[in-house]
C-alpha cells in the first residue's frame, strides 16, 4: 500500500519487536521525524527492521537515538504474562503498549501525525491513547514499516529487543534464542526441567503454544 503521509513533517511512527519471539520481551518504539532527520536516515539506509541483520540495526538504532526524539516501551515476560492473562489478547496488549509509546513520545516533542502497523482492530489503539494523543491524527494499515518514521521505529524497537533479551539471558544463564523454532523449544526444555513453569515465567511469553507443548514433554501438563 502506497504511504500517504510520506511528506507530513514532523511525524512520528511506532513498531514493535518481539511480538513473535517466545523469549524476551515486547518492545515498542516511537521515533519522531522531521525533514532534515527524514533525510539523513535515508541516507543511512534506514528501512524495516526485518530487512536487516542484528548488527546493522542495532548501528542505525544509536544514529536515529542521536537524530531523532524516540521512546520505548519494553515490557517483560513477568509483566507481559500478567498484561496478557488480564487483557486476554494480544492485539489489546500491543494497543496498550503502543499508545503508552506514542503519549510518551508527545509528552517530549509535537507531532501533527502518527503512524504505525494495523494490527487487528484499529480501534484498539485509538482507545488506549490519552489526553496528548487523542490531539494527534493516527493513521493505521498494514505494511506501515514502508513509512520512513515507522522503519526507523522498526529499528530501534529490535535493537532494544536484541539488547534485553541479551541481558535476560545472562541473567538466566542461559542461551535465550530468538523466534520460535527447534532451539527455542530445546532450551525451553531444558529451562522447564530445571526450574519448573515458575522458570519459564521468568523469561517466555507463556501463552505461546510452545508451553505446553513444553510442559508436556517436562511431565508437568
Amino acid at each position: 500500500m502506497a504511504v500517504s503521509s510520506g511528506e507530513v513533517f514532523p511525524r512520528a511512527g511506532t513498531d514493535e519487536s518481539g511480538k513473535g519471539d517466545y523469549f524476551g520481551p515486547l518492545v515498542v518504539a516511537a521515533v519522531a521525524i522531521d525533514e532534515p532527520s527524514a533525510e539523513s536516515l535515508r541516507q543511512a539506509g534506514v528501512r524495516d527492521s526485518k530487512r536487516l541483520s542484528d548488527r546493522s540495526a542495532r548501528d542505525l538504532a544509536g544514529r536515529i537515538r542521536s537524530s531523532c526524539p524516540s521512546e520505548v516501551v519494553a515490557i517483560g515476560p513477568v509483566k507481559y504474562n500478567e498484561l496478557y492473562e488480564r487483557l486476554g489478547n494480544l492485539n489489546r496488549l500491543l494497543a496498550w503498549a503502543h499508545a503508552r509509546a506514542i503519549e510518551n513520545l508527545l509528552a517530549r516533542t509535537q507531532c501533527h501525525l502518527v503512524v504505525t502497523d494495523q494490527f487487528g482492530d484499529e480501534r484498539y489503539v485509538r482507545a488506549a491513547l490519552m489526553a496528548r494523543g487523542r490531539q494527534v491524527e493516527l493513521r493505521q494499515f498494514p505494511g506501515a514499516e514502508a513509512d520512513l518514521a515507522v522503519a526507523a521505529a522498526s529499528v530501534v524497537a529490535r535493537a532494544g529487543f536484541l539488547d534485553r533479551l541479551e541481558r535476560l539471558a545472562g541473567r538466566a544463564g542461559t542461551v535465550l534464542p530468538k523466534g520460535a523454532g527447534p532451539a527455542v523449544e530445546a532450551a525451553a526444555l531444558l529451562i522447564a526441567r530445571e526450574r519448573g513453569r515458575e522458570g519459564l515465567e521468568q523469561v517466555a511469553k507463556l501463552h505461546f503454544r510452545t508451553t505446553v507443548r513444553i510442559l508436556r514433554r517436562a511431565g508437568m501438563a
